[in-house]
């Protein structure tokens, strides 16, 4: 890819990760409103994730973990965040890189973001070449809808 060329997905990545950082931020400041929760899907492989191995046994590639009643010592961090969850009822300490990220959602809003894992590659030529965030809007009578970001591309 050439050098001068503005790489609007990965603008677009960064940005729609910071809806779920700054939703993070915002719960380890004021708790969960109302009915709201969060289901947060990872990549339990990607180098930024550090769970237990028993946890990673279980779920080697993906896992969704939801932050709603049982979790403790939400920390957020510019590249990720950790929180103790309870596993058969143990306590785990979870950390997990933004980058890992492949789905967040908010059913009580009717809102949810799915991403690509993000991983740096040694040459540009090797990023992707679509966009890598879909986002999903609130939509009329109650459904969500997602709106992928290619339907804005140029042909």
């Amino acid at each position: 890819m050439p050098d001068d060329e503005l790489r609007y997905d990965r603008m677009v990545e960064n940005a729609l990760r910071g809806v779920v950082r700054q939703s993070l931020e915002l719960t380890v400041a004021r708790g969960l409103p109302g009915d709201h929760h969060f289901y947060i899907t990872f990549r339990t492989d990607h180098p930024g994730v550090a769970i237990a191995n028993h946890i990673r046994a279980r779920h080697p590639d993906e896992m969704t973990i939801v932050l709603q009643h049982q979790f403790w010592d939400l920390e957020v961090g510019e590249d990720g965040f950790a929180v103790t969850l309870s596993f058969g009822g143990k306590s785990e300490r979870l950390v997990i890189a933004f980058a890992a990220v492949t789905g967040f959602a908010d059913p009580s809003a009717k809102f949810g973001l799915q991403f690509q894992t993000l991983t740096e590659p040694d040459d540009e030529d090797e990023a992707p070449e679509r966009p890598a965030a879909d986002a999903a809007m609130p939509a009329e009578a109650g459904d969500a809808k997602v709106v992928t970001l290619d339907a804005f591309r140029k042909k």
